[in-house]
């Protein structure tokens, strides 16, 4: 029983660690795209498929921004030994991926292994406490919660949260609520 627990607290801190690196890499994207020209569309395109992959880390998410990579190198815009460091990172967080899914597969053979789970973040932890409290909530109102996040954020959050299966939403455009899925409350 000492070493399930001693291994399942192994785990959780592997998971904790990779969550920081994500959020380091999602950082340096940002970092490296401020560079860019203000309106190449790359630099927003980079920066949502890191904010993605930070949400929900993918094979597919990867290697798009791999090509996204090889198209920024064309264009000079930064040291190549700064893309290419970014670059590595990410390629390295993909064969970690890959490498997961194959244990997955091998201790649960015939199962899709699905997308590798990731922690919830802070943030839509409290908007899920939010809800739990006002029963609904449309984005402005958790934006009075977070007023240092974007709404474009918060909808983001709202959307993983959705795509969880945690939420659901109520009502279109400007009459759109979030709730609690009745089996979650």
């Amino acid at each position: 029983m000492t070493r399930v627990l001693i291994s399942d607290i192994f785990n959780e801190c592997k998971r904790l660690m990779a969550r920081e690196r994500l959020v380091q890499l999602t950082n340096a994207i940002y970092g490296l795209t401020v560079l860019f020209p203000k309106k190449e569309p790359l630099r927003y395109k980079m920066r949502e498929l890191a904010d993605c992959i930070l949400a929900r880390p993918q094979k597919e998410d990867l290697e798009i921004l791999q090509s996204f990579f090889e198209v920024a190198k064309e264009q000079r815009w930064v040291r190549e030994e700064d893309l290419l460091a970014i670059q590595a990172e990410y390629a390295n967080l993909g064969e970690a991926i890959k490498v997961a899914k194959t244990e997955k597969k091998k201790a649960n053979p015939g199962e899709n292994p699905g997308p590798i789970p990731v922690v919830m973040a802070e943030r839509q932890e409290k908007i899920l406490a939010f809800l739990k409290e006002q029963g609904r909530a449309q984005v402005w109102q958790a934006k009075q919660v977070f007023p240092e996040v974007t709404k474009r954020t918060l909808r983001r959050d709202f959307e993983q949260m959705l795509g969880q299966g945690v939420i659901e939403r109520i009502g279109e455009r400007n009459n759109t609520f979030y709730q609690l899925k009745i089996n979650q409350a």
